[in-house]
């Protein structure tokens, strides 16, 4: 169903940017960001030629119409203040660079951080792979530094950070259940899996059994391609879209780094990967970037080829993964 979705105004973000930067400084032009589908992403230009950026989290926001986030689930609806706040305070404790933090009002649901000059890294690459390397490099230095933190349990960070516990036994186990359910959603959807789907969950649950228990975890973005680091003024890689943070396997990070880095992973890579839970997560991946995006194609969200295109695209190997 379509519903109006009304951009913020200067007026209406005038408050939150005077308190983030003092009253020396008049906001004087909003412009809505693209890409955002959880939450809205406002670049705030000041008379001074300054600028920040503000996070705003409200249904007007979020083209994903999903219940509020369980947090006891690690794959629920990855949104809201709470989570970044979380997220933000882990990162920045590890010394992963993330938009430097400017203010956070929780009546509103906002959040003011700094607005990283450089653009994405998939910017980057696009435009001169060699040039860009060295940030792709520095990027795996942070992701080394998130592998190193481990934790007996899994889970989003706002939760096991506070002694939390999520729901099921093992990430492994919660992988394959989602990976299950994306089949059964999506074979209402598309005539190509309904007929597939009795091989497609034979082979879930095949690759599933090959895997083994694992005592800890470590500390995952859970959505991490170039898209989601911006390049500052120095060549370093800043984390954005952070609210997903949480503590899995390695191995459902490196799935998603391999699909969205492509070429440019082998940098990324690290050599002691399992592989059985590498099968397992690349199939159970496609299948969720099949569901996620028709789902999100139920509602209004704008950008509806490009939704399309990774959809089909996922669909397509994970149909080749069972012969169809």
């Amino acid at each position: 169903m379509t519903r109006t979705r009304q951009q913020l105004t200067v007026a209406e973000l005038a408050p939150l940017a005077r308190v983030a930067v003092g009253p020396a400084r008049a906001l004087s032009a909003v412009t809505r960001l693209r890409g955002g589908s959880k939450k809205g992403v406002y670049r705030l230009a000041f008379d001074d030629a300054t600028t920040a950026v503000a996070y705003v989290w409200s249904p007007d926001e979020d083209y994903w119409d999903q219940p509020d986030s369980d947090p006891r689930d690690p794959f629920s609806h990855a949104s809201g203040l709470d989570l970044f706040t979380a997220s933000h305070t882990r990162l920045s404790a590890l010394g992963v660079r993330t938009p430097r933090l400017l203010h956070v009002d929780s009546t509103a649901n906002a959040a003011v951080v700094e607005d990283v000059p450089g653009g994405s890294l998939e910017e980057a690459l696009d435009r001169d792979p060699d040039a860009a390397r060295p940030t792709v490099e520095r990027l795996a230095e942070m992701l080394e530094i998130m592998r190193d933190c481990t934790t007996a349990g899994y889970g989003k960070v706002a939760l096991v950070d506070n002694g939390g516990s999520s729901y099921g036994g093992s990430c492994e186990r919660l992988v394959t259940d989602r990976a299950l359910a994306d089949i059964a959603e999506t074979a209402v959807r598309d005539e190509r899996v309904a007929e597939a789907r009795d091989a497609l969950e034979e082979a879930v649950h095949s690759l599933a059994a090959e895997v083994r228990p694992r005592a800890h975890r470590t500390l995952v973005h859970g959505e991490l391609g170039p898209d989601h680091v911006l390049v500052d003024a120095g060549g370093d890689p800043v984390l954005i879209d952070i609210e997903g943070l949480m503590y899995f396997d390695a191995e459902w990070e490196h799935v998603f780094l391999r699909f969205r880095f492509g070429p440019h992973y082998d940098v990324l890579r690290v050599p002691d990967l399992d592989e059985h839970r590498l099968r397992l997560y690349r199939l159970a991946m496609h299948l969720n970037l099949v569901a996620g995006p028709l789902r999100l194609l139920d509602g209004d969200y704008p950008a509806r080829e490009f939704m399309r295109g990774i959809a089909e695209y996922n669909l397509v190997r994970a149909l080749a993964h069972v012969g169809c």
